[in-house]
Protein backbone atom coordinates (compact mmCIF):
# COMPACT_ATOMS: atom_id res chain seq x y z
CA UNK A 1 0.00 0.00 0.00
CA UNK A 2 2.78 2.34 -0.02
CA UNK A 3 3.02 2.59 -3.75
CA UNK A 4 -0.43 3.42 -3.92
CA UNK A 5 0.00 6.17 -0.61
CA UNK A 6 3.23 7.99 -2.31
CA UNK A 7 1.86 7.48 -6.06
CA UNK A 8 -1.69 9.47 -4.09
CA UNK A 9 0.55 11.97 -2.34
CA UNK A 10 3.30 13.09 -5.41
CA UNK A 11 2.03 11.77 -9.18
CA UNK A 12 -0.46 14.07 -10.69
CA UNK A 13 -4.19 13.03 -10.54
CA UNK A 14 -4.37 12.62 -14.32
CA UNK A 15 -5.22 8.90 -13.88
CA UNK A 16 -8.23 7.11 -12.30
CA UNK A 17 -6.20 4.10 -11.02
CA UNK A 18 -8.01 1.03 -9.87
CA UNK A 19 -6.37 0.62 -6.83
CA UNK A 20 -4.06 -2.34 -7.19
CA UNK A 21 0.00 -1.98 -7.11
CA UNK A 22 1.44 -4.59 -9.42
CA UNK A 23 4.81 -5.99 -8.51
CA UNK A 24 5.84 -8.63 -10.76
CA UNK A 25 4.66 -10.05 -14.02
CA UNK A 26 5.46 -13.07 -16.35
CA UNK A 27 3.74 -14.39 -19.29
CA UNK A 28 0.06 -13.45 -19.35
CA UNK A 29 0.15 -12.86 -15.26
CA UNK A 30 0.32 -10.14 -13.19
CA UNK A 31 1.01 -10.17 -9.25
CA UNK A 32 0.06 -7.19 -6.84
CA UNK A 33 1.56 -6.54 -3.63
CA UNK A 34 -0.49 -8.78 -1.66
CA UNK A 35 0.79 -11.77 -3.58
CA UNK A 36 -2.69 -12.08 -5.65
CA UNK A 37 -2.89 -13.16 -9.71
CA UNK A 38 -4.15 -12.20 -12.18
CA UNK A 39 -4.59 -13.16 -15.87
CA UNK A 40 -3.76 -10.08 -17.92
CA UNK A 41 -6.33 -9.39 -20.61
CA UNK A 42 -5.34 -6.00 -20.92
CA UNK A 43 -1.88 -6.05 -21.10
CA UNK A 44 -0.84 -2.48 -20.74
CA UNK A 45 -3.25 -0.93 -22.84
CA UNK A 46 -1.90 -3.17 -26.23
CA UNK A 47 1.90 -2.99 -25.29
CA UNK A 48 2.70 -6.28 -23.64
CA UNK A 49 1.53 -8.17 -26.52
CA UNK A 50 4.19 -11.41 -26.20
CA UNK A 51 3.54 -11.13 -22.11
CA UNK A 52 5.38 -9.85 -19.31
CA UNK A 53 8.71 -10.28 -19.11
CA UNK A 54 9.34 -12.99 -22.60
CA UNK A 55 12.91 -14.43 -21.62
CA UNK A 56 13.38 -13.44 -25.01
CA UNK A 57 13.06 -9.50 -24.85
CA UNK A 58 14.63 -9.72 -21.68
CA UNK A 59 17.84 -11.50 -22.57
CA UNK A 60 18.05 -8.94 -25.40
CA UNK A 61 17.15 -5.79 -23.39
CA UNK A 62 19.94 -7.16 -20.96
CA UNK A 63 22.57 -7.85 -23.71
CA UNK A 64 21.82 -4.21 -24.89
CA UNK A 65 22.00 -2.49 -21.48
CA UNK A 66 25.35 -4.16 -20.86
CA UNK A 67 26.62 -3.24 -24.05
CA UNK A 68 25.54 0.16 -25.05
CA UNK A 69 22.37 2.28 -24.34
CA UNK A 70 23.09 5.63 -25.50
CA UNK A 71 24.88 7.44 -28.21
CA UNK A 72 22.30 10.32 -30.13
CA UNK A 73 21.20 10.49 -33.34
CA UNK A 74 24.03 11.93 -34.56
CA UNK A 75 25.88 8.41 -34.60
CA UNK A 76 25.39 5.22 -36.33
CA UNK A 77 23.99 2.25 -34.55
CA UNK A 78 23.34 -1.19 -35.86
CA UNK A 79 20.02 -2.20 -33.64
CA UNK A 80 18.32 0.48 -35.51
CA UNK A 81 19.37 -0.12 -38.93
CA UNK A 82 18.58 -3.58 -37.96
CA UNK A 83 14.96 -2.52 -36.78
CA UNK A 84 14.51 -0.40 -39.44
CA UNK A 85 15.51 -2.55 -42.44
CA UNK A 86 13.38 -5.16 -40.90
CA UNK A 87 10.01 -2.86 -40.49
CA UNK A 88 10.56 -1.33 -44.04
CA UNK A 89 11.03 -5.55 -45.32
CA UNK A 90 8.16 -6.36 -43.43
CA UNK A 91 5.57 -3.84 -44.44
CA UNK A 92 5.18 -1.51 -48.06
CA UNK A 93 7.50 1.37 -46.60
CA UNK A 94 10.98 2.69 -47.77
CA UNK A 95 11.69 4.63 -44.90
CA UNK A 96 11.59 4.86 -40.76
CA UNK A 97 11.53 7.72 -38.61
CA UNK A 98 12.12 6.67 -34.78
CA UNK A 99 10.49 8.19 -31.96
CA UNK A 100 9.37 7.84 -28.19
CA UNK A 101 5.81 7.02 -28.20
CA UNK A 102 2.69 6.53 -30.54
CA UNK A 103 1.75 10.32 -30.13
CA UNK A 104 5.45 11.23 -30.99
CA UNK A 105 4.73 8.71 -34.15
CA UNK A 106 1.96 10.46 -35.26
CA UNK A 107 3.26 13.59 -34.39
CA UNK A 108 6.13 13.29 -37.33
CA UNK A 109 3.42 12.02 -39.73
CA UNK A 110 1.36 15.06 -39.27
CA UNK A 111 4.73 16.92 -39.89
CA UNK A 112 5.92 15.05 -42.85
CA UNK A 113 2.09 15.25 -44.61
CA UNK A 114 2.60 19.00 -44.42
CA UNK A 115 5.83 19.36 -45.38
CA UNK A 116 5.67 16.75 -48.33
CA UNK A 117 3.56 19.65 -49.89
CA UNK A 118 6.00 22.72 -48.88
CA UNK A 119 8.68 20.81 -50.14
CA UNK A 120 6.72 20.62 -53.77
CA UNK A 121 5.94 24.39 -53.74
CA UNK A 122 2.00 23.75 -52.60
CA UNK A 123 1.58 25.94 -48.98
CA UNK A 124 -2.16 26.10 -49.80
CA UNK A 125 -2.20 22.22 -49.05
CA UNK A 126 -1.50 21.75 -45.23
CA UNK A 127 -5.43 20.42 -43.64
CA UNK A 128 -5.67 17.01 -42.33
CA UNK A 129 -8.64 14.94 -42.21
CA UNK A 130 -9.35 12.50 -39.30
CA UNK A 131 -12.29 10.35 -38.53
CA UNK A 132 -14.97 11.18 -35.43
CA UNK A 133 -14.14 8.83 -32.55
CA UNK A 134 -10.70 8.65 -33.58
CA UNK A 135 -7.93 8.79 -31.50
CA UNK A 136 -4.28 9.57 -32.25
CA UNK A 137 -2.29 11.16 -28.98
CA UNK A 138 -1.76 13.84 -26.17
CA UNK A 139 0.07 16.33 -27.78
CA UNK A 140 -1.27 19.61 -28.83
CA UNK A 141 -1.01 18.17 -32.59
CA UNK A 142 -2.09 14.69 -32.05
CA UNK A 143 -4.79 16.01 -29.58
CA UNK A 144 -6.04 18.94 -32.20
CA UNK A 145 -5.97 15.59 -34.96
CA UNK A 146 -8.47 13.43 -32.15
CA UNK A 147 -12.14 13.53 -33.04
CA UNK A 148 -13.20 13.25 -29.47
CA UNK A 149 -14.53 16.09 -27.80
CA UNK A 150 -14.23 15.12 -24.50
CA UNK A 151 -10.60 14.90 -24.33
CA UNK A 152 -9.69 17.99 -25.73
CA UNK A 153 -11.79 19.52 -23.47
CA UNK A 154 -9.72 22.41 -21.28
CA UNK A 155 -7.05 22.67 -24.13
CA UNK A 156 -8.39 25.47 -26.60
CA UNK A 157 -7.83 26.76 -28.76
CA UNK A 158 -6.31 23.80 -30.59
CA UNK A 159 -4.02 23.71 -33.81
CA UNK A 160 -5.68 24.64 -37.05
CA UNK A 161 -5.99 22.66 -40.14
CA UNK A 162 -7.92 19.64 -39.12
CA UNK A 163 -11.51 18.07 -39.68
CA UNK A 164 -13.59 15.60 -38.98
CA UNK A 165 -15.53 13.13 -40.50
CA UNK A 166 -18.14 10.33 -39.27
CA UNK A 167 -15.55 6.77 -39.51
CA UNK A 168 -16.65 4.77 -42.78
CA UNK A 169 -18.95 7.18 -44.72
CA UNK A 170 -16.85 7.49 -47.60
CA UNK A 171 -19.37 10.55 -49.36
CA UNK A 172 -18.96 12.11 -46.12
CA UNK A 173 -15.22 12.10 -46.72
CA UNK A 174 -15.48 13.05 -50.08
CA UNK A 175 -17.32 16.08 -49.86
CA UNK A 176 -14.78 17.28 -47.22
CA UNK A 177 -11.70 17.41 -49.61
CA UNK A 178 -10.97 20.25 -50.93
CA UNK A 179 -7.72 22.24 -52.27
CA UNK A 180 -6.39 22.91 -48.67
CA UNK A 181 -6.62 19.18 -47.95
CA UNK A 182 -2.95 17.23 -47.38
CA UNK A 183 -3.83 14.02 -45.94
CA UNK A 184 -6.44 12.22 -44.45
CA UNK A 185 -5.25 10.40 -41.07
CA UNK A 186 -7.20 7.18 -39.92
CA UNK A 187 -7.06 3.75 -37.80
CA UNK A 188 -8.02 0.99 -39.58
CA UNK A 189 -9.68 -0.44 -36.35
CA UNK A 190 -10.49 2.49 -34.25
CA UNK A 191 -9.52 1.80 -30.70
CA UNK A 192 -10.45 4.36 -28.01
CA UNK A 193 -13.04 4.72 -29.75
CA UNK A 194 -14.96 1.65 -29.13
CA UNK A 195 -13.17 -1.08 -31.03
CA UNK A 196 -14.74 -0.34 -34.46
CA UNK A 197 -13.20 -1.91 -37.38
CA UNK A 198 -13.39 -0.48 -40.79
CA UNK A 199 -15.90 -1.83 -43.45
CA UNK A 200 -14.60 -3.97 -45.85
CA UNK A 201 -14.60 -1.69 -48.58
CA UNK A 202 -13.97 1.22 -47.20
CA UNK A 203 -10.44 1.69 -46.86
CA UNK A 204 -10.59 0.56 -50.54
CA UNK A 205 -12.18 3.05 -51.32
CA UNK A 206 -10.37 5.95 -49.19
CA UNK A 207 -7.65 4.70 -51.28
CA UNK A 208 -9.01 4.81 -54.40
CA UNK A 209 -10.05 8.72 -53.26
CA UNK A 210 -6.57 10.02 -52.07
CA UNK A 211 -4.87 8.64 -55.30
CA UNK A 212 -7.21 10.68 -57.49
CA UNK A 213 -7.05 13.21 -55.15
CA UNK A 214 -3.16 13.26 -54.72
CA UNK A 215 -3.36 13.88 -51.44
CA UNK A 216 -1.35 10.98 -48.80
CA UNK A 217 -3.21 8.68 -46.46
CA UNK A 218 -1.86 8.11 -42.90
CA UNK A 219 -3.01 5.00 -41.47
CA UNK A 220 -2.28 5.14 -37.80
CA UNK A 221 -1.82 1.35 -36.69
CA UNK A 222 -0.51 2.37 -32.88
CA UNK A 223 -3.03 0.35 -30.95
CA UNK A 224 -4.15 -2.30 -33.82
CA UNK A 225 -0.81 -3.32 -35.50
CA UNK A 226 1.98 -5.42 -34.65
CA UNK A 227 0.16 -9.11 -34.66
CA UNK A 228 -3.20 -7.48 -33.13
CA UNK A 229 -5.12 -7.70 -35.44
CA UNK A 230 -4.17 -11.11 -36.91
CA UNK A 231 -1.64 -9.92 -39.62
CA UNK A 232 1.39 -8.23 -39.03
CA UNK A 233 -0.01 -4.79 -39.85
CA UNK A 234 -3.66 -4.30 -39.21
CA UNK A 235 -4.51 -2.96 -42.75
CA UNK A 236 -3.22 -6.48 -44.59
CA UNK A 237 -6.35 -7.53 -43.32
CA UNK A 238 -7.62 -4.94 -46.36
CA UNK A 239 -5.41 -5.43 -48.96
CA UNK A 240 -4.78 -1.70 -48.60
CA UNK A 241 -1.56 0.52 -48.31
CA UNK A 242 -1.03 3.89 -46.84
CA UNK A 243 1.47 6.28 -47.94
CA UNK A 244 2.99 6.67 -44.40
CA UNK A 245 2.00 4.68 -41.10
CA UNK A 246 2.44 4.90 -37.45
CA UNK A 247 3.61 2.02 -34.61
CA UNK A 248 4.11 2.05 -31.00
CA UNK A 249 2.56 0.13 -28.28
CA UNK A 250 3.28 -3.07 -28.94
CA UNK A 251 6.77 -2.68 -30.63
CA UNK A 252 9.19 -2.53 -27.84
CA UNK A 253 6.62 -5.25 -25.71
CA UNK A 254 6.47 -2.36 -22.77
CA UNK A 255 10.15 -0.20 -23.59
CA UNK A 256 8.82 2.93 -25.28
CA UNK A 257 9.54 3.50 -28.88
CA UNK A 258 7.13 4.78 -31.61
CA UNK A 259 7.57 4.41 -35.28
CA UNK A 260 6.55 6.82 -38.57
CA UNK A 261 7.16 4.52 -41.66
CA UNK A 262 6.60 6.39 -45.41
CA UNK A 263 7.33 5.29 -48.72
CA UNK A 264 10.16 6.98 -50.84
CA UNK A 265 8.19 9.45 -51.95
CA UNK A 266 6.21 10.93 -48.89
CA UNK A 267 9.45 10.73 -47.35
CA UNK A 268 10.64 13.34 -49.55
CA UNK A 269 8.77 16.08 -46.64
CA UNK A 270 11.91 15.41 -43.94
CA UNK A 271 15.26 16.07 -45.06
CA UNK A 272 18.36 17.32 -42.68
CA UNK A 273 17.40 19.25 -39.63
CA UNK A 274 13.89 19.23 -40.52
CA UNK A 275 12.56 16.88 -37.51
CA UNK A 276 14.96 14.64 -34.91
CA UNK A 277 14.29 13.69 -31.20
CA UNK A 278 17.18 12.93 -28.74
CA UNK A 279 16.43 9.41 -27.37
CA UNK A 280 14.31 8.19 -30.71
CA UNK A 281 15.82 5.04 -31.89
CA UNK A 282 18.07 4.15 -29.08
CA UNK A 283 19.93 0.85 -28.94
CA UNK A 284 18.26 -0.08 -26.51
CA UNK A 285 14.55 0.38 -27.51
CA UNK A 286 15.33 -0.92 -31.07
CA UNK A 287 17.15 -4.01 -29.84
CA UNK A 288 14.09 -5.13 -27.48
CA UNK A 289 11.66 -4.14 -30.87
CA UNK A 290 13.43 -6.10 -33.37
CA UNK A 291 13.22 -9.02 -30.88
CA UNK A 292 9.47 -8.29 -30.50
CA UNK A 293 9.57 -8.15 -34.52
CA UNK A 294 11.69 -11.44 -34.98
CA UNK A 295 9.20 -13.72 -32.69
CA UNK A 296 5.79 -11.81 -34.07
CA UNK A 297 7.47 -13.04 -37.76
CA UNK A 298 8.01 -16.48 -36.69
CA UNK A 299 5.87 -19.69 -38.71
CA UNK A 300 2.74 -19.99 -37.31
CA UNK A 301 2.47 -17.16 -34.73
CA UNK A 302 0.17 -14.75 -36.68
CA UNK A 303 -2.27 -17.68 -37.28
CA UNK A 304 -2.43 -18.89 -33.90
CA UNK A 305 -3.18 -15.51 -33.02
CA UNK A 306 -6.00 -15.49 -35.47
CA UNK A 307 -7.18 -19.24 -33.95
CA UNK A 308 -7.49 -17.57 -30.65
CA UNK A 309 -9.18 -14.39 -31.61
CA UNK A 310 -11.55 -16.30 -33.52
CA UNK A 311 -12.25 -18.39 -30.52
CA UNK A 312 -12.77 -16.03 -28.28
CA UNK A 313 -14.98 -13.35 -30.51
CA UNK A 314 -16.76 -17.03 -30.78
CA UNK A 315 -16.98 -17.13 -26.93
CA UNK A 316 -18.48 -13.59 -26.33
CA UNK A 317 -20.98 -14.03 -29.13
CA UNK A 318 -22.47 -16.74 -27.44
CA UNK A 319 -22.42 -14.23 -24.20
CA UNK A 320 -24.98 -12.20 -26.58
CA UNK A 321 -26.85 -14.95 -27.51
CA UNK A 322 -27.48 -15.45 -23.84
CA UNK A 323 -28.19 -12.32 -22.58
CA UNK A 324 -29.89 -9.66 -24.16
CA UNK A 325 -27.32 -6.60 -21.38
CA UNK A 326 -24.63 -7.35 -24.54
CA UNK A 327 -25.74 -5.45 -27.83
CA UNK A 328 -22.59 -5.80 -29.40
CA UNK A 329 -19.43 -7.47 -30.35
CA UNK A 330 -16.78 -6.35 -32.87
CA UNK A 331 -13.24 -6.20 -33.32
CA UNK A 332 -10.32 -7.84 -35.44
CA UNK A 333 -8.51 -10.65 -34.12
CA UNK A 334 -7.29 -10.10 -30.23
CA UNK A 335 -8.11 -6.54 -30.25
CA UNK A 336 -11.90 -7.18 -29.03
CA UNK A 337 -14.99 -5.56 -27.30
CA UNK A 338 -18.28 -5.86 -26.28
CA UNK A 339 -20.66 -3.14 -25.53
CA UNK A 340 -23.22 -3.05 -23.28
CA UNK A 341 -26.77 -1.50 -23.47
CA UNK A 342 -27.18 2.01 -22.33
CA UNK A 343 -29.50 3.14 -19.72
CA UNK A 344 -28.93 0.34 -17.76
CA UNK A 345 -27.69 0.30 -14.15
CA UNK A 346 -24.29 -0.64 -14.66
CA UNK A 347 -22.13 0.14 -17.07
CA UNK A 348 -18.68 -0.69 -18.07
CA UNK A 349 -16.37 0.70 -15.05
CA UNK A 350 -18.83 -2.19 -12.67
CA UNK A 351 -17.83 -5.19 -15.03
CA UNK A 352 -13.87 -3.86 -14.72
CA UNK A 353 -14.30 -3.50 -11.22
CA UNK A 354 -15.74 -7.15 -10.43
CA UNK A 355 -13.65 -9.08 -12.96
CA UNK A 356 -10.81 -7.82 -11.38
CA UNK A 357 -11.64 -8.67 -7.86
CA UNK A 358 -12.34 -12.19 -9.64
CA UNK A 359 -8.54 -11.91 -10.98
CA UNK A 360 -9.27 -10.63 -14.72
CA UNK A 361 -7.64 -7.59 -16.03
CA UNK A 362 -9.65 -5.44 -18.59
CA UNK A 363 -10.81 -1.88 -18.96
CA UNK A 364 -13.66 0.18 -20.18
CA UNK A 365 -14.03 3.00 -22.82
CA UNK A 366 -16.86 4.89 -23.79
CA UNK A 367 -18.71 4.05 -20.42
CA UNK A 368 -20.24 1.35 -22.71
CA UNK A 369 -17.57 -0.87 -24.12
CA UNK A 370 -15.52 -3.53 -22.23
CA UNK A 371 -12.23 -3.76 -23.87
CA UNK A 372 -10.04 -7.20 -24.28
CA UNK A 373 -6.63 -6.62 -25.73
CA UNK A 374 -4.49 -9.73 -24.28
CA UNK A 375 -1.05 -11.17 -25.08
CA UNK A 376 -1.22 -12.33 -27.99
CA UNK A 377 0.46 -16.18 -26.27
CA UNK A 378 -3.40 -15.82 -24.21
CA UNK A 379 -4.38 -19.85 -24.17
CA UNK A 380 -8.24 -20.95 -24.93
CA UNK A 381 -8.28 -22.00 -21.27
CA UNK A 382 -7.71 -18.70 -20.17
CA UNK A 383 -10.27 -16.77 -22.14
CA UNK A 384 -12.58 -20.02 -21.20
CA UNK A 385 -12.15 -18.65 -17.59
CA UNK A 386 -12.92 -15.13 -18.20
CA UNK A 387 -15.77 -15.66 -20.44
CA UNK A 388 -17.44 -17.65 -17.19
CA UNK A 389 -16.54 -15.28 -15.26
CA UNK A 390 -18.39 -12.68 -17.41
CA UNK A 391 -21.02 -14.83 -17.67
CA UNK A 392 -21.81 -15.03 -14.08
CA UNK A 393 -21.77 -11.52 -13.79
CA UNK A 394 -23.89 -10.74 -16.59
Amino acid sequence: MDSIKKTDNFVFQTYARQGKAFVKGEGTSLWDEDGKKYIDFLAGIAVCSLGHCHPKITQAINRQASTLIHVSNLFYTMPQADLASKLCEKSFADRVFFANSGAEANEAAIKLARRYFQKKGDKNRFKIITMEQSFHGRTMATLSATGQDKIKEGFYPLLEGFSYVPFNDIDALRNEIDESVCAIMLEPVQGEGGIIPADPDYLKAVRELCNDKGILLIFDEIQCGMGRCGTFFAHELYKVTPDIMTLAKALGNGLPIGAMLATEDAAIGFDFGSHATTFGGTPLATAAALEVVNIISRETFLEQVRQKGQYFKDKLVKLKEKHSRVVGIRGKGLLLGLEIGVGKDKNATFFVGELMEKGFIINGIQDKILRFAPPLIIEEKEIDRLISALDSLL
